[in-house]
């Protein structure tokens, strides 16, 4: 372990101290920041020489951006374990035997959650709970289950403290699925995330305008485009976090990101950026997240000692990792500007066409970048179009249009997602606010859903214009919590403030309604 200068530990002091003093964090949040502070202490990875140059500058220059995983990794980043093989055997470690009713299966869950870390400290992905459930409601009273469902969908809310938590429901039209999405429909609220595996072939139609109608109510399910996902990843895939694509029984050891504006700033032009900026940089963060990977693999302990390795409820060799990026769009706008070229991001083909061209480039990369404890994604990185965090000024969430500039015409919009959802088997999607005022009848949404994945675009979010729960980048919050927080007023989320920062450097609520 390396030293630190004094300068920077009373610098850390200072915030631990502000953290102490703060009026709007929970006990719970100050809890977590005084661990965060605590880990900043710490200088025991091997980085890259110019990393730091490139991660610890201003927002309007940094290059890479870690995204708070801490400076020593004591566990993976997203953690994806196999729910249905608890509830068949149970856990010795929780001293529970496998659940035979809906009382005993929804207090397992819960337990379980609680021993699932991340790096919010929350689980990421509670489970594919259509399928976890459906056994123990089949013979009971569906008013009882429903009312059982309901109680446990409110706990998480308020128990699991962070918006990032996400379950699985479909392909497959389910009891349990259908009592999920009634229950969420009335809620309204925003835990945990809700994913849908769309796949015409097996989804009916009456479960999808369910899951359109839950929706509109509260921001959730999103739609997977389930062939997509299943062709790369396996059926043992899950959506877990924003939007992630990953592992069953394992997840994602790391994500970092490049701010892809921000390096665009750095090049003379089109040709040094392509040739000499870009490679330069997607090479260091490689390096940087091997370095990460090695150290959780190698020192931290965590596949050794944690029951949910020591029980097979995850593999270490079911693990990746993320390699992310943001602002595509602006890096696009940047080299037009610098080599004099008309067009915008979304609005010329000269400018898709080098978006085209960068991705390109980045996913070769990625193919050709070789990391020995990714076996399960053949020793590669997985891409993922990163949505953002709450200090991004003029940076738009992955390969994402920027908010203001969207096409007048919904059909122009996603064949653009089109020509970029492909690359991101960990995650990408975009997200449309309907007015329904316009569209009264849910086989609008149906259709647009429908024709979208035929083009194969990965995944879509909707909710409605006028909707208390919104979709801020992949994680929602409610609009009356921002507000709160605004007021200097205390809320259960951690989210919230992620929320909060969205808006304002954002313009989250700024989208074009459809």
């Amino acid at each position: 372990m390396r030293d630190i200068s004094l300068e920077k530990v009373n610098e850390i002091r200072e915030k631990m101290l502000e953290t102490v003093k703060s009026v709007s964090l929970t006990h719970e949040q100050k809890v977590a920041n005084m661990a965060n502070h605590a880990d900043s202490l710490i200088e025991v990875l091997d980085k890259p020489d110019g990393l730091e140059e490139l991660l610890d500058a201003d927002i309007d220059s940094q290059c890479i951006c870690d995204l708070f995983e801490g400076h020593a990794p004591l566990r993976p980043r997203y953690i994806i374990p196999d729910y249905e093989k608890f509830m068949k055997e149970g856990s010795q470690f929780l001293q529970l035997e496998p659940p035979k009713d809906l009382y005993e299966a929804l207090n397992s869950l819960l337990i379980f959650y609680r021993h699932v870390p991340s790096v919010t400290n929350f689980p990421v992905y509670v489970g594919q709970l259509d399928e976890l459930l459906d056994p123990f409601v089949q013979d009971m009273d569906r008013g009882l289950a429903k009312k059982m469902i309901r109680l446990f969908f409110i706990n998480m809310d308020r128990t699991i403290l962070d918006s990032f938590s996400h379950a699985n429901i479909g392909p497959k039209d389910t009891l349990a699925g259908r009592i999920i999405l009634e229950v969420e429909a009335e809620l309204e609220q925003a835990v945990p995330n809700i994913t849908l595996k769309y796949d015409p072939d097996i989804t009916s139609d009456e479960f999808a305008l369910m899951a359109i109608n839950t929706a509109l109510h509260s921001a959730k399910p999103s739609f997977a485009n389930h062939k997509m996902f299943s062709s790369e990843l396996s059926e043992r895939y899950v959506i877990a976090s924003c939007y992630n694509g990953l592992p069953l029984g394992g997840g994602s050891y790391t994500l970092a990101r490049m701010i892809l504006g921000n390096i665009a700033k750095r090049a003379k032009g089109v040709e040094d950026f392509k040739k000499n900026t870009l490679p330069y940089v997607m090479d260091i963060m490689a390096r940087y997240m091997d370095e990460r990977i090695r150290f959780e693999v190698e020192e931290s302990g965590f596949f050794e000692n944690n029951f949910l390795s020591k029980e097979g409820f995850i593999s270490r060799n079911r693990f990746s990792a993320m390699f992310g990026l943001v602002g595509l769009a602006e890096a696009v706008n940047i080299l037009l500007e610098k080599e004099n070229i008309e067009g915008r991001y979304g609005h010329s083909e000269a400018a898709d066409k080098l978006a085209v061209e960068i991705m390109d480039i980045i996913d070769e990369f990625n193919r050709n970048h070789f990391n020995k404890y990714c076996e399960v994604t053949e020793g590669h990185f997985l891409l993922h179009a990163q949505v953002g965090i709450a200090s991004d000024v003029n940076v738009s969430p992955g390969t994402r249009i920027p908010i203001g500039e969207e096409p007048e015409n919904l059909i122009d919009h996603l064949k653009h997602c089109s020509r970029f959802h492909k690359y991101f088997p960990s995650g990408t999607g975009d997200i449309f606010p309907i007015d329904l005022t316009v569209h009264k009848n849910h086989e609008y949404v149906l259709d647009i859903i429908k024709g979208a994945m035929q083009e194969n675009i990965r995944y879509l979010s909707f909710y409605s214009s006028d909707s208390d729960v919104i979709r801020i980048t992949g994680y929602l919050v409610k609009k009356s919590e921002i507000n709160k927080l605004e007021k200097g007023q205390s809320v259960l989320q951690d989210t919230t403030a992620l929320g909060m920062g969205a808006k304002h450097n954002g313009k989250i609520l700024e989208r074009k309604v459809r």
